[in-house]
């Protein structure tokens, strides 16, 4: 009896450290329109860069996003632009601004049949 509720006490445990690890936080678009109004600058109001020299972010995949923010926040990705812009960026705000990027549609190859 006791190593029944000794297990049970270690599964309870180890999945109350480990449940926030496992379920991760989903972006909302709409949240991610709004926070998007500063990236609107160079990335344009529908995420098409308003210059060559800056990417179209949308319809980019939302792992992407997600990988090239954080890892512009971390340091391991440099720019020093969006080293500043991503930067103050929480979990949330990454999660929020890809999904919205990823919604949009992105550029279309008017030359493809």
């Amino acid at each position: 009896m006791k190593t029944a509720k000794l297990k049970a006490l270690l599964f309870l445990s180890v999945a109350g450290v480990a449940l926030p690890t496992m379920v991760s936080a989903e972006g909302s678009v709409a949240a991610g329109m709004e926070k998007a109004v500063t990236c609107e600058a160079c990335h344009g109001q529908d995420g098409r860069g308003v210059d060559p020299t800056y990417p179209n972010l949308a319809g980019q995949y939302e792992s992407y996003l997600i990988k090239a923010l954080s890892d512009y926040r971390s340091g391991t990705r440099t720019n020093p632009i969006m080293a500043g812009m991503a930067l103050p960026l929480s979990n949330q705000d990454i999660e929020d601004l890809a999904s919205w990027f990823a919604s949009r549609q992105g550029l279309v190859d008017l030359s493809a049949d």
